[in-house]
Parts: C-alpha cells; sequence; structure tokens
C-alpha cells in the first residue's frame, strides 16, 4: 500500500515564506523607525538570530511531521515536542512583535 501524500509540506512551506516576511517587515520597519545610523548592528544580529532560530524550528517540525506521515520517523513524542516548540517560538515572536507596536504606538500618542 502506498503512503497517502497529505497538505502538510504546501501549507508548512506557506508558513515559512510567511514568517521569512513577517521577519523582513520586522528588521526593514525597525530600520525605517529609528534610522539605518541609530540601529545597532548587535541588535539587528540578535533579532535576526531570534528570527531564524524559530523560523528552524518550525522547518524541523514540517520535516518532522511528513516523515511521520510517510512512515519514516516513528517517534510520536519527538514529533510533538518539535511541533510545540515551533508553535511557542512563533508566538513568543508574535507576542513580542505586538508589545513593540503597543509601545511605538504609545510613544507617537505622547503629548510632547
Amino acid at each position: 500500500m502506498k503512503p497517502r501524500m497529505t497538505s502538510v509540506m504546501p501549507s508548512a512551506i506557506e508558513a515559512q515564506d510567511k514568517i521569512k516576511n513577517l521577519q523582513e517587515k520586522i528588521i526593514d520597519q525597525t530600520k525605517k523607525t529609528l534610522g539605518e545610523e541609530n540601529v545597532s548592528e548587535n541588535f539587528i544580529n540578535n533579532l535576526t538570530k531570534a528570527l531564524e532560530n524559530v523560523s528552524d524550528n518550525q522547518m524541523k517540525s514540517a520535516e518532522l511531521t511528513k516523515n511521520f506521515e510517510l512512515g519514516i520517523e516513528n517517534d510520536l513524542t519527538k514529533v510533538m515536542i518539535q511541533q510545540n516548540l515551533a508553535s511557542l517560538g512563533f508566538q513568543m515572536t508574535l507576542n513580542v512583535r505586538n508589545k513593540v507596536l503597543s509601545a511605538y504606538k504609545d510613544i507617537m500618542n505622547m503629548p510632547v
């Protein structure tokens, strides 16, 4: 019996593209807001590493899920832990972004 392919991979690839676009937008918006010369390279490097780490976790999760569905990976616990790591990383990134945007809006609404 031939293993059935599911729609996990296209959605995982689309999610990776969305994450990469989000990463680029965050970095670009930071540079625009603070000015290119005011953004320290250390901050940009740390932000980039953190976003790449989240992206890597999501790619590992998608790969493990695909392998589990194909019967290559037999450890469901490993797959579930990796999925939870990817989910938590993405949620944390989203929450940090929301907090940064909220702080930006608060600063912009302050009277001078």
